[in-house]
Order: C-alpha cells, then structure tokens, then sequence
C-alpha cells in the first residue's frame, strides 16, 4: 500500500491490502538488523502534490486544508528526519483532542491514513489525528536506541513530540487529550512515547507490541531477538523503573494505557502481551489482579485494571488464536471509547473508591499543629486531589505543608502540590498545617476525598 500521488487524495485500500503489508512485515522483522537511526536533524522537503507546507516553529503557522491528508514540513526539531503528515476534519472543535497514530514496518503515515478508521472517526468527533512517517531504510520506527528511551535524548520521540506541539500551537489543541495508537513498530512506539512523555500523552493504545525498554539495545541494532521472542521477563517494579527512568524526577500523573495482543503472534511474541500489563499496573500503581474480565466479542478476552470502566487504568484485551496481523476495522472505535472520545464530553476525572484520613491536633497555648494522612484505600490511582474538612470554630491557618489550604478558616479546601498529586492504591499522602485558636484546639472530625467520604481514625 502506497501514497497516492497527491496529498488530497483521500484513498482507502482493501483490507486484503493491509493484509499484505503485515505478511510483508513478518518476513522483514524476521530478519531485520540495521543500524540506529543518525542523530543530524534535517528538513525533509515536501513531495509534489503536498496540499500544504506548514511554517518554520519561529513563524505564524499555516493550518491544513480540512479533510485532506497533508504534509507537514519544518515542523520543529527533528533529528531522525521523520514526515509528518496530517488530517484535519472540515468540523474539527475547539480545542481538539490530538491522536497521534503510529504504523507498523514497512508502512508509512499515508499508509496508516489509508489502513485505519481514525480519520473517518476524527470526521464523526472533531479531533485531529496526527501520522508520523519513517524515512529510514526499513521503515521502523526507532525504539531501541538509548537517545529513543529517554525524554529528549533524540531520535524518533522528539520528532513526534514536535509534531504534537505544532499542532498544539496551530489548532489550539486541548493539551490534556493528547493521544497516542501505534500497531506493531507503531505500538512499540506508542510505549515509549507515554514513556518518554507521560506529562504530553493522556493515554495510549498499543496493537502488538512489546513493553517500553523491552528492544533496547546499545550496538545499534533496531532488532533485539530476545524481546521479540518474548524472553525478556522482569518483575514489575523492574519493567516500571524503565519508564521511569526516562524521565528522572517526574512525579506527575502517568497516562493510561490499553494492549491488544493475539495468543499466535510469531513476529512479537505473545509473553509480551503479561509483560506490558506487569509493567504499566505498575507505573500506574494498580493492582495486578484484573478489577474486570469480560469477553465483548468471540474469542477476546478483556481484563481491566485500577477500576471496572472504559477508561480504567489499563485495559488488556487479548485474541484467541490471532497473529501478529491484529488490527482489524471496528478496533479503532474501541480505542476511542477507552480514550474518551466518542462523545462530545472529555469524560469524568478519576476518583477514588474509598479513602482513609488519620488526624492529630498537637496544641499549645493559642496555637496547634495539625497532622494528617490520606490513604486511597480505593482501586484505582487518584490523580489530583482536594481534601475538604471544617476547622473547630476559632481555628485559623496561619500556614501549611503538602496542600494549599483555602479559605483559612470554616470549611477549608487542601487541595494537592504539584509532587503528591497522585496517591495509588493502598499509598498515602501526608500533609500539615499550624493553627491559631481560640481556647478550641480539636482536629476536624470528617473529611471528604474529590467529593468522597472517607473513614476517619
């Protein structure tokens, strides 16, 4: 499956077309062993028939014609030289979501327009979707390489990130929906990019892939013949310290993730399906036993993990009998049900289960010290907080630790810094406040977590 000659040109192939570019896949990863990808940047410059040339990042840049796929160049830093094409919807909203939509090997962004529903899905909801295009000799995306596995070494990563900034620039995108799919090289990447950048991407979709870190390697292969043949085994604390290890210090909220793997994959091999489920419970901080299982359609297993929901934590959907040729129409729906973007509506925050407060007043003449600590004694990960309680009558904050505390007095709002935002299941948080008093010097005595009662000790 190829571009049509001109960017306008809106094609979609066969599915016994996209069918023949994963046998072709098979074959190529089969034998694959390449060096990594240089690190010059260069501007690639626009193929005849391209429907628009976006402006260098320093000028007012030109939006692309709607519903037409578009070539994208001097999009910002791009050091492995990758294109960057885009689409654009006649009805695009304000402050679109952004999907950044990744191929396999041996394809390309006109090939992974063509292939997949999201632009007719982008169409029906208003958001852009974004197709990176590899111009290396095998057409893979650079998952291996240690400038790929950290946040700004180089490689491929940055030049997505360029891409999603430029968007965020031109369309005046909805920063919080920015979205990662990828299918196989595409699904790899897709791992690292929530990886690499988990303060940019609110969550991913990985068809056939491997964990993040699972390729790496250091003699500048792309290929790693132990990942792929799904020997790479780590607890998962180790397979989560590789994400976090790629952005050193981040303690913000992590995107979500969903993995779809067949049980007869022989490119990727099937163990890699448990091992991203091991390592993104463990970034997100839920517990490995699935909260759900279900089977929405013949021969699928669907397990969720941190909550019951569309959009828990993590979703694991697993085909029987299915190889490495897994994408299938029909599939990309299901991917914006888990993204929350099949409604005009960004979805519910998350919120916790249940909650656990321990409190102590240490008081002295006209002044106190209270202590408390939240447990999330819930399921699911709690990304932002706002602890609500009402001070004993008298009682005014002077200052306070781990929140910030409003009004001062009466009923009072913590709500969360920047570094304890996220409180996993069975974590705690502790914050702090000194008081004046009046003669009162008593703790409060009920809390509420994001709207939720908690239990008091």
């Amino acid at each position: 499956m190829s571009a049509t000659g001109s960017s306008n040109t809106v094609r979609r192939p066969s599915r016994s077309g996209f069918a023949v570019l994963f046998g072709a896949l098979v074959s190529l990863l089969a034998t694959l062993l390449l060096g990594a990808p240089g690190a010059e940047a260069r501007t690639e410059p626009a193929t005849s028939g391209t429907a628009a040339r976006a402006a260098a990042p320093d000028a007012a840049p030109t939006v692309a014609p709607a519903a037409a796929l578009t070539e994208v160049t001097n999009f910002g830093t791009n050091p492995s030289n990758l294109q960057m094409y885009l689409y654009v919807p006649d009805s695009v909203t304000a402050n679109p979501a952004v999907v950044v939509a990744v191929h396999y090997c041996t394809g390309s962004g006109p090939a992974m327009y063509s292939g997949t529903e999201y632009a007719s899905l982008a169409d029906r909801y208003g958001f852009i979707v974004v197709y990176p295009s590899v111009t290396r000799a095998s057409k893979c995306f650079d998952v291996s390489s240690p400038q790929a596995l950290r946040r700004g070494g180089g490689s491929d990563p940055v030049g997505i990130k360029s891409m999603v900034d430029w968007v965020t620039r031109t369309y005046s995108a909805d920063t919080g929906r920015i979205f990662a799919t990828g299918i196989s090289s595409g699904a790899m990447m897709t791992n690292v990019l929530l990886g690499d950048y988990p303060d940019v991407f609110a969550a991913g979709a990985a068809f056939s892939g491997v964990p993040f870190g699972c390729f790496a390697t250091t003699d500048g292969s792309e290929w790693n013949s132990a990942c792929s043949g799904g020997t790479v085994i780590h607890t998962p604390q180790e397979w989560g310290n590789l994400v976090r290890t790629a952005y050193p210090g981040y303690t913000g909220p992590r995107p979500r993730m969903q993995v779809w793997h067949g049980t007869e994959d022989d490119v990727l091999r099937y163990p890699n399906f448990g091992e991203e489920i091991k390592q993104w419970t463990n970034v997100l901080g839920v517990s490995q036993t699935p909260a759900a299982t279900d089977s929405p359609q013949s021969g699928w297993t669907r397990t969720r993990y941190g909550s019951t929901g569309d959009r828990a934590p993590v979703e694991a959907i697993s085909l029987q009998g299915v190889g490495h040729n897994l994408y299938a129409y029909g599939m990309a729906a299901r991917v914006l049900t888990f993204f929350g973007l099949d409604s005009s509506d960004p979805g519910p925050q998350p919120q916790p289960g249940a909650c656990r407060v321990t409190v102590t007043a240490n008081a002295w003449s006209t002044g106190l010290t209270g202590s408390v600590t939240i447990t999330n004694t819930g399921t699911a990960r709690i990304d932002g907080w706002k602890l609500a309680f009402t001070l004993p009558s008298g009682q005014t904050i002077t200052n306070g630790w781990g929140a910030t505390y409003a009004p001062a007095s009466g009923a009072v709002t913590a709500t969360n810094a920047t570094y304890n935002a996220a409180i996993a299941p069975n974590a705690s948080v502790g914050i702090g406040y000194q008081a004046n008093h009046g003669g009162n010097s008593a703790a409060p005595t009920a809390f509420t977590l994001n709207g939720t009662a908690c239990t008091v000790s």
